[in-house]
């Protein structure tokens, strides 16, 4: 990545990652990665399979501690916090930063209990502002018109598409600032696709979202910014419509005219 790259990333960054490295084992998975991420705009990350993507974004929440085994160096501040800090507490950061898996996985619930599960856990018991946010969530998750007559209803009801769109509501419950998408549209339909797609554009007024996406095409229809990650590293990270029209690194244009991946 140029130093001009780098610096055109550095305005209102919610997260700054410096020399980030990760392995699993002996596996170098991630190597020096070293990246801003802006606030308020659509990071999309994009590469073949296996360069890093999902450990990345798992990385950004600290889900990748989960993973016996691994070692970590370098940093990842969110919000000029280190969030390996050891004061950090795990629960802090995740509360303020969603997340949203490849495949939904609603909880085997009501659509109402799904919604208010996050906020009852930090403690809010009042029915009237449990309502209040199980409206507000599915309003800005799209879905509301679709399920308010149905919120007592079992979730897994929902079609594949409303149960993603239901997953993204019940992480904008805990009110967060950040939402991570491990490839939320790969397993629906083009028409759910498009439904989740244009909310993403429409959640950036009031959230940073970082996407993980296999799809090319989607990256440049949603997203502000992007990384593409090869073996572990991030070759290339610019705006958009800058990587995709006149990338600055041949693997990049390789990559993305098809070559290979």
């Amino acid at each position: 990545m140029t130093q001009a790259q780098q610096t055109a990333v550095k305005h209102d960054a919610i997260y700054s990652v410096n020399q980030f490295n990760l392995w699993y084992g002996q596996d170098h998975a991630l190597k020096d990665v070293t990246f801003d991420i802006p606030q308020n705009q659509v990071t999309a990350i994009i590469g073949p399979s296996g360069c890093g993507k999902s450990t990345f974004i798992k990385s950004l929440n600290r889900m990748v501690e989960m993973v016996p085994g691994i070692k970590m160096a370098g940093s990842i501040n969110y919000k000029n916090k280190n969030i390996f800090d050891p004061k950090y507490q795990v629960e802090e950061l995740r509360t303020d930063v969603g997340m949203v898996f490849q495949k939904p996985n609603p909880f085997p619930k009501s659509i109402y209990e799904n919604i208010v599960y996050g906020p009852k856990i930090h403690g809010i018991k009042d029915k009237q502002t449990l309502d209040n946010i199980v409206e507000k969530s599915l309003k800005s998750a799209a879905l509301w018109d679709e399920v308010k007559d149905r919120l007592h209803e079992n979730a897994f009801g929902l079609s594949g598409g409303q149960q993603q769109r239901l997953c993204i509501a019940r992480s904008l419950a805990i009110e967060p600032d950040v939402i991570l998408m491990d490839e939320p549209t790969s397993a629906l339909d083009p028409i759910s696709t498009l439904k989740i797609e244009e909310l993403v554009q429409s959640l950036k007024e009031d959230y940073s979202i970082v996407i993980v996406t296999h799809n090319m095409q989607q990256a440049a229809r949603i997203s502000d910014k992007t990384a593409f990650f090869l073996n572990g590293e991030v070759i290339e990270y610019d705006d958009t419509n800058q990587l995709f029209s006149n990338p600055s690194d041949q693997r990049t244009e390789d990559y993305i005219t098809g070559r290979f991946g």
